[in-house]
C-alpha cells in the first residue's frame, strides 16, 4: 500500500461554534444526490467559480478547506446511512463544497478512498475535479482494487474570468494525464457548463471535440442557474446568461442540436456520435462496461445518440419492477397517492430526491415525481430553451 493514500497533515476541524453558523445543508455532510451518495465533510473552496453550488450553501466566502470531521468518522457515516447499499449505491466525493484534488484537500481524497476499497466494496466512485492531476497522483488512483473509481474532470472552456477565472487548460492538462495513466480507473470529459453566447461556439465545440479523444467517454450537461447563482452574476456585473432562473439545468434544444451535428459520425454506424452522453451516470456506466444505474434506458430518446454496443448491455439489464413491490417500497419511504409504473419510469407522489434516488439505484430504474414531470426530450432539463410543451 502506497503512503501517499494516507494524509500526512489532515485539515483542521471546524470547532462545534463553527459547525453550528453552517447552513443546515452543510452540516449534513452525506446528501443523495442523481449521481450517487455524496459525502462531502470537507468545505471550503479557493477557486471562486462564478457558477459554484457552494453559492446556494451560503459557503462561497469559505476559501481555505476545512473538515468537518475525520475522514473515517465521514466513511463510518456514508456506509451506515440509510440509503448506503454495499456493491450498489453508487457513491461521489467532495463535489458540493471543495475540488477534491486541491493540494491540500487531495490527501483526504485518497484516504476516502483507501477506506472504501479496503472494505472491499465494488461500489461506483465519482470523483470531480477541475484542478491538477499529476502522474504520481494517476498511480495512487490506479491502487484501489475494489472500487469502480471515475475521475470526471469538469472543463467549460469560457474565458470570461469573473465566471471561470481557473484557465481552462488546466483541466484539459489533467484530463489527458489521466487518460493516459488510466488502468484501473476511467477518467471522462465533463463537459460542463454549456451556456449559449458564452462557450457553445463552433470553435468552442470542436476544441471540446478533440479533448473528448483523451477520455474514456464524454458527458455535456448545460447550467445550474438557481436565485444564488443569479445574485452572485448580478453583484459583480457578470453578463446574464438567462432572464430567468430555474430549479433544473438549464441545456437549449438549439446548443444541444449544433453539439450532436458536430460530434456525429456519418461512416460509423456502431458509434455515430462517439462515446458521448447527456447523463452523468450513462458516461460512467459506458466507461466501465455497465448497464447505466439511474435506468435511463427507460427515457429511450436519451439514448438515441448512445454507442449501439452500450444498447445493448443497458437492455440486457433493464427490467420493470414489480408493481407490488414498486409500490409497497415507495409507501415504507413516504409516498403519498398513487403509484404507477409505466414503461418510462415508476411515478411517485409526495417523496423528495433522497427517497427517489435510492428507489431508482436499487431498482435500475428511473422514478420521477408526479408533482415535477420530465418532458419529453428534455431529459429532464428546465423549460428554458425549448418549445413550450
Amino acid at each position: 500500500m502506497t503512503t501517499a493514500t494516507r494524509p500526512r497533515r489532515p485539515l483542521p476541524l471546524l470547532t462545534p461554534a463553527q459547525i453550528s453558523s453552517l447552513k443546515p445543508e452543510l452540516r449534513e455532510v452525506i446528501e443523495y444526490r442523481k449521481s450517487g451518495l455524496s459525502l462531502n465533510h470537507v468545505i471550503g473552496c479557493p477557486l471562486e467559480c462564478g457558477y459554484c453550488v457552494r453559492h446556494l450553501f451560503d459557503n462561497f466566502g469559505l476559501k481555505t478547506p476545512r473538515a468537518l470531521m475525520s475522514d473515517e468518522e465521514a466513511v463510518t457515516q456514508l456506509t451506515g446511512h440509510q440509503y448506503f447499499r454495499a456493491h450498489r449505491t453508487p457513491i461521489q466525493l467532495f463535489n458540493r463544497a471543495t475540488d477534491p484534488m486541491l493540494p491540500i484537500v487531495k490527501p483526504h481524497t485518497f484516504n476516502v478512498l483507501r477506506l472504501l476499497d479496503e472494505q472491499g466494496l465494488t461500489n461506483h466512485v465519482l470523483v470531480i475535479t477541475r484542478w491538477r492531476v499529476s502522474p504520481e497522483d494517476c498511480q495512487v488512483l490506479n491502487s484501489f482494487r475494489n472500487i469502480k473509481l471515475t475521475i470526471l474532470v469538469t472543463h467549460s472552456g469560457i474565458d470570461h474570468p469573473g465566471i471561470e477565472p481557473v484557465d481552462s487548460a488546466i483541466a484539459a492538462a489533467s484530463l489527458k494525464t489521466l487518460y493516459e495513466h488510466a488502468e484501473r480507473y476511467r477518467t471522462i470529459l465533463y463537459w460542463r457548463p454549456i451556456v449559449p453566447g458564452l462557450n457553445d461556439s463552433a470553435e468552442h465545440i470542436a476544441h471540446a471535440k478533440g479533448l473528448s479523444h483523451h477520455a474514456h467517454a464524454t458527458v455535456f450537461t448545460g447550467l445550474f442557474f438557481r436565485d444564488e447563482i443569479a445574485a452572485y452574476y448580478t453583484d459583480h456585473g457578470l453578463p446574464m446568461p438567462y432572464e430567468d432562473t430555474a430549479r433544473r439545468k438549464i441545456m437549449p434544444e438549439e446548443s444541444e442540436q449544433r453539439i450532436l451535428a458536430a460530434f456525429h459520425r456519418p461512416a460509423d454506424s456502431a458509434e455515430p456520435w462517439g462515446p458521448l452522453f447527456r447523463k452523468t451516470s450513462c458516461g460512467v456506466a459506458y466507461a466501465h462496461g455497465d448497464a447505466d444505474y439511474n435506468g435511463h434506458y427507460g427515457i429511450r430518446e436519451l439514448c438515441d445518440i448512445c454507442p449501439l454496443a452500450q444498447l445493448k448491455v443497458c437492455a440486457g439489464a433493464w427490467r420493470a419492477p414489480d408493481h407490488a413491490e414498486a409500490a409497497a417500497l415507495a409507501r415504507e419511504l413516504g409516498a403519498t397517492g398513487d403509484v404507477t409504473v409505466t414503461e418510462r419510469a415508476i411515478i411517485v407522489q409526495g417523496l423528495n430526491e433522497p427517497p427517489r434516488y435510492f428507489m431508482q439505484h436499487g431498482f435500475g430504474y428511473q422514478v420521477h415525481d408526479r408533482d415535477k414531470p420530465h418532458r419529453y426530450r428534455q431529459h429532464g432539463r428546465a423549460d428554458i430553451g425549448w418549445p413550450a410543451a
